[in-house]
C-alpha cells in the first residue's frame, strides 16, 4: 500500500470537518481499541483487508483518529469471515490467500455492504473488473487520505439513501428463501434445515448461475479455506438434495464446486 503514514497522520487532524455515521464499535483484529465516536450520529464500523500490516496500521490509525471504529485483516478468508461485522470494506486485490476480486463477489454474493476497492492495479480493465465484481467505487494506490474519507462519505450517502427496511429474499422456481427470517419454503411448505444447510443453500441461491468453488464455500459456510474439504461439502449438499426433494436443485461441477440448478 502507497499511502504515506504522514498523509494519514496530516490529515486525521482535520476531525472537525468529518463527520461518520453512527454504528456500534468494532473490536480491532490487530489489538487496537477503536475510539468512540462523539459525532450526533456516532461510530462506523469500517473493515480494512490489507496485506501489507504496516500500511493496514496506518491507515487504521488515520481511520480512528477520525472517529471511525477500524479493524483490519490480511487475508481473503479472514475477510469473508467477519465482513458481516462491518458497514463498510476496504478490499486490497492482492491478498496472500485468495484473489480480491474473488473476495469482492463473495461478500456482494452474500450482503449489501458496501466495497471500496483500494489496488495498486490502476487499468481500465482492472477498474471494470473490481467494479463489475461489486465494488460500490474503486481507488487505486497511492491516493491521498482526504480523498479517500471523501468517497467512503459517497458510498455511505448512497448506501443510506437507497437502504431497504425489508430482508433480501431470494425466488427461484417453486423454492422461497427468506434470509432476514432464515426460512426456506419449497412449494410455500417450509424446509426445515441446519444452520449451515441454510447458509449453504443461501450461497448458492444468491449466485444461482454461477459454479461457486468448494473452497468459497468453505470460506463462508465453515468460516476455513485451508483444511482439506473431505465429505464436509458433499454430505451436506446430498442432504439438502433430498431435503429439497430431487438431486436436481444442486448440481455438481466436478473438481470446481456446485450450482443451484432447477429440477
Amino acid at each position: 500500500m502507497n499511502l504515506q503514514a504522514t498523509d494519514v497522520l496530516d490529515a486525521s487532524d482535520a476531525s472537525s470537518e468529518h463527520h461518520p455515521p453512527h454504528r456500534p464499535a468494532l473490536p480491532s483484529a490487530r489489538g487496537t481499541t477503536a475510539p468512540q465516536g462523539t459525532t450526533r450520529e456516532g461510530v462506523l464500523r469500517v473493515l480494512v483487508v490489507e496485506n501489507d500490516a504496516r500500511a493496514a496500521d496506518t491507515l487504521l490509525k488515520g481511520l480512528q483518529r477520525q472517529g471511525y471504529a477500524a479493524q483490519s485483516v490480511g487475508t481473503g478468508a479472514q475477510a469473508l469471515r467477519t465482513h458481516h461485522d462491518a458497514d463498510l470494506v476496504l478490499l486490497d486485490l492482492d491478498l496472500p490467500d485468495l484473489d480480491g476480486l474473488e473476495v469482492c463477489r463473495g461478500i456482494r454474493a452474500v450482503s449489501n455492504t458496501p466495497i471500496i476497492t483500494v489496488t495498486a492495479r490502476g487499468s481500465e480493465l482492472d477498474r471494470v473488473l473490481g467494479l463489475q465484481a461489486g465494488s460500490d467505487d474503486y481507488l487505486v494506490k497511492p491516493y491521498g487520505f482526504r480523498e479517500l474519507l471523501a468517497r467512503m462519505d459517497a458510498v455511505m450517502r448512497r448506501v443510506r439513501s437507497q437502504a431497504s427496511a425489508t430482508a433480501r429474499i431470494i425466488d427461484h422456481g417453486p423454492l422461497r428463501i427468506d434470509a432476514g427470517a432464515r426460512v426456506a419454503t419449497l412449494d410455500g411448505e417450509p424446509v426445515d434445515l441446519t444452520r449451515k444447510e441454510f447458509d449453504l443453500l443461501y450461497l448458492l441461491a444468491s449466485q444461482p448461475d454461477t459454479v461457486v468453488p468448494r473452497r468459497q464455500i468453505m470460506a463462508q459456510v465453515w468460516d476455513d479455506a485451508w483444511s482439506p474439504h473431505g465429505r464436509t461439502v458433499d454430505t451436506h449438499v446430498s442432504t439438502l438434495r433430498g431435503k429439497l426433494g430431487a438431486s436436481g436443485w444442486i448440481t455438481t461441477v466436478r473438481g470446481i464446486g456446485f450450482r443451484l440448478g432447477r429440477p
